[in-house]
């Protein structure tokens, strides 16, 4: 098929809006569809095969010819494709990316300032089953309250940080600046953060549509007692408290 004229990867860890973008993105009707398409139909990056790329490429392209794309950083892909497209071991990673979605100039890495949220956030959705609630939709009622579990949201805490330290060592191996999206400044301007991201794309947004959030936030009650449970308890004598 034809190569995309442009092509984009949403870089994100758990829980920081970037189901949200994806679909606001994919709502402008020129921005590509940037699902997590590696991980949809549970790919495997030992049986990924040609057909598949060239599937993914058609699915997440516009007819403008703009490719989008969402996934966690995962070396094991960047050496499935570079095994598949026969890149040699010298290029770099972001070359090998390219590769495999061609035009890929652009990036953008998505983030969340608290990561105390951000942990408790991903083990609330673990225990409950509820990643994500459409807009409108009537809360699902969880008796959760129990499930509180320290080292679960400890684990998640530091899995969070060392999937951004991937991503900021593929960034800065070959001087990559990505556009930053912030998960608490974009749900408080939502329209405006996915204009920008049309603009640092280079699409006109002239006469663009963008849908209104497709999902409500989830955080509850149980999960702000989560948060300063597990704050007290991380920080128990500690000489100098952080927060």
């Amino acid at each position: 098929m034809t190569a995309p004229a442009l092509s984009y990867t949403i870089w994100f860890s758990q829980r920081t809006g970037s189901t949200l973008l994806n679909t606001a993105l994919a709502s402008t009707g020129v921005a590509g569809d940037p699902s997590e398409w590696l991980h949809f139909e549970h790919r495997d990056p030992a049986t990924f095969r040609m057909e598949d790329l060239e599937q993914i490429r058609e699915h997440g392209t516009t007819p403008n010819g703009v490719f989008g794309i969402k996934i966690q950083f995962e070396q094991r892909w960047v050496d499935a494709f570079r095994t598949l497209l026969h890149v040699p071991n010298h290029a770099a990673r972001a070359e090998v990316w390219s590769t495999a979605f061609p035009n890929c100039s652009k990036h953008i890495y998505m983030t969340r300032r608290n990561k105390v949220r951000l942990a408790v956030s991903w083990w609330r959705a673990i225990v409950s089953g509820e990643w994500h609630r459409t807009f409108g939709e009537t809360p699902q009622e969880h008796d959760i309250a129990d499930q509180y579990n320290f080292d679960a949201i400890n684990h998640l805490l530091l899995e969070s940080t060392m999937c951004e330290a991937a991503l900021e060592d593929f960034f800065s191996e070959t001087k990559i600046i990505p556009l930053t999206i912030v998960y608490e400044d974009f749900i408080e301007d939502y329209e405006g953060t996915v204009l920008k991201v049309l603009e640092y794309l280079g699409i006109p947004a002239d006469g663009v549509t963008v849908a209104p959030p497709a999902l409500d936030k989830l955080a509850d009650e149980v999960a702000e007692e989560w948060v300063q449970r597990y704050r007290e308890e991380r920080q128990k004598d500690w000489e100098i408290k952080r927060w």
